[in-house]
């Protein structure tokens, strides 16, 4: 038998597991090693969380950190175990302490202020090249969190991104200048607050799907947000979807599912 203990082996994918067993089966890893492999699968118990290790085999992508009301600590050791699983990992609604924290245990970890998120490595798989462009609009600049927060998820599960900021809708020139760009892109993610009706104007420009998201941008009677989100679900251009207030992650997995044919 080979040394197996040096052997990495890919329990995120089907192809991983099969892999595992058509080893065992011809006798290239011990039962021993094997089952040292499948000790932590698919579910990793570290206390405080139940690491979802395979994820990724049922959805396509690994569990993703939510670190918004977890200490810093506790982002951090989520983080190690989804990178030692997955060989990647992401952290959004992130601080600088989860940060510090982060890379304290993992070196290579990087911070996006803007998008207030932690990398991993990335991206989880290369672009085809029949893959489409998912595209992220930004109606101001006060919106560029949350349209990061997207940009930034649907670089790392593997897309084709591109992004056009600032273009809201008390400006159409902005918007129409680049028209080119919109009409390149397989999806489009709108990312607005305030009155909501930037998704509605891209949408009559372009027969791509539209992601819109709501942003809590805005005050007095955009309650939050929720101003928009309405505008956003009442939209009279077709095809348009409509994620939740400032859920810039939702939608840039739902870009990238689209862009890429949904593999």
């Amino acid at each position: 038998m080979s040394d197996s203990g040096s052997q990495s082996v890919d329990l995120q994918s089907r192809r991983g597991l099969y892999e595992l067993l058509e080893q065992v089966r011809a006798g290239e890893i011990e039962l021993d090693r094997a089952a040292d492999l499948l000790s932590g699968w698919p579910m990793d118990d570290i206390g405080f969380a139940r690491v979802d290790h395979a994820r990724q085999l049922r959805q396509g992508l690994p569990e993703v950190v939510f670190a918004e009301g977890k200490t810093p600590e506790q982002v951090a050791r989520i983080m190690q175990r989804i990178a030692q699983g997955a060989g990647a990992a992401l952290a959004t609604r992130a601080g600088p302490e989860a940060f510090e924290a982060t890379q304290a245990l993992l070196p290579e970890a990087q911070y996006h202020p803007i998008a207030r998120a932690i990398t991993v490595g990335g991206p989880l798989r290369e672009p085809r090249s029949d893959d489409g462009i998912a595209l992220i609009v930004s109606a101001g600049t006060s919106d560029l969190p949350v349209a990061e927060e997207a940009a930034l998820t649907a670089w790392f599960l593997g897309a084709r991104v591109e992004r056009l900021a600032d273009v809201g809708v008390s400006g159409l020139h902005r918007l129409l200048a680049a028209r080119d760009q919109l009409l390149n892109a397989r999806v489009i993610v709108v990312v607005a607050g305030m009155e909501g009706a930037l998704p509605s104007v891209v949408g009559g420009l372009v027969s791509s799907p539209i992601i819109a998201v709501p942003t809590s941008v805005g005050y007095g009677a955009s309650f939050g947000g929720l101003a928009a989100l309405l505008a956003m679900l009442n939209s009279c251009a077709p095809g348009v979807a409509v994620v939740n207030i400032d859920n810039g992650f939702g939608a840039g997995v739902l870009a990238y599912r689209i862009a890429s044919g949904g593999r």
